[in-house]
């Protein structure tokens, strides 16, 4: 590390001395370097963070085995599935799939994670470093991090301890709705194509 640079900044997380070299060679580390000082990454549940979560039905959960082998998870829910229980804390319910437990072997023995959040209608993405751990067993928190009216098996909960986090721009991202984003308009059409079609059929009877 840098002398010039204070040490311990929330995104050496995931800048490295190794990233950090790449980014000298490359010649982002100055820019890299401002963004530390003025705008460091968050290592809290922020206000904003947990209004974004509220939108979230889906994201890519990253584990990694012992040796550093890594693996990207897919886990999708109703819209505010993955829960803040405090400010350095989120927990999601871990609802049954394929059966592969690759997530959870991986978490038995290596137990740092990072969550990939992608918000499609506003082009959001958020980064979330920070170390997972399975809780099985436990009923009140099942509870709590359940969905109402939301029929899938609970098999598990999944608990985020939160190291740092950041949201990138919107670049290279393509805006993508779901059917529930889109039925307001596709009803709006609807109605006004059945307006249409009284209004044609009268002015024929004229």
């Amino acid at each position: 590390m840098n002398d010039a640079e204070p040490p311990d900044h929330p995104s050496d997380v995931a800048f490295t001395p190794s990233v950090k070299a790449a980014q000298t060679r490359l010649g982002s580390r100055p820019l890299m370097a401002r963004a530390e000082r003025e705008r460091p990454w968050r290592t809290v549940v922020t206000e904003d963070l947990a209004r974004f979560l509220e939108h979230i039905d889906s994201f890519f959960l990253a584990t990694a085995t012992a040796d550093g082998q890594p693996y990207i998870q897919h886990r999708g829910g109703p819209p505010g599935f993955l829960k803040p229980l405090d400010e350095k804390t989120l927990g999601f319910a871990d609802f049954g799939g394929n059966k592969q437990y690759v997530t959870v072997g991986n978490l038995a023995e290596n137990d740092r994670a990072h969550i990939f959040l992608l918000h499609h209608p506003t082009k959001q993405r958020v980064k979330l470093w920070g170390r997972a751990r399975i809780v099985e067993g436990n009923e009140a928190l099942l509870t709590l991090l359940a969905m109402p009216g939301y029929t899938a098996r609970i098999e598990r909960a999944i608990l985020f301890e939160l190291t740092a986090w950041d949201a990138n721009c919107q670049q290279h991202i393509t805006a993508r709705y779901s059917e529930e984003d889109i039925a307001p308009g596709i009803e709006q059409l609807v109605a006004r194509i059945k307006e249409l079609e009284y209004e044609v059929t009268r002015l024929k009877k004229v």
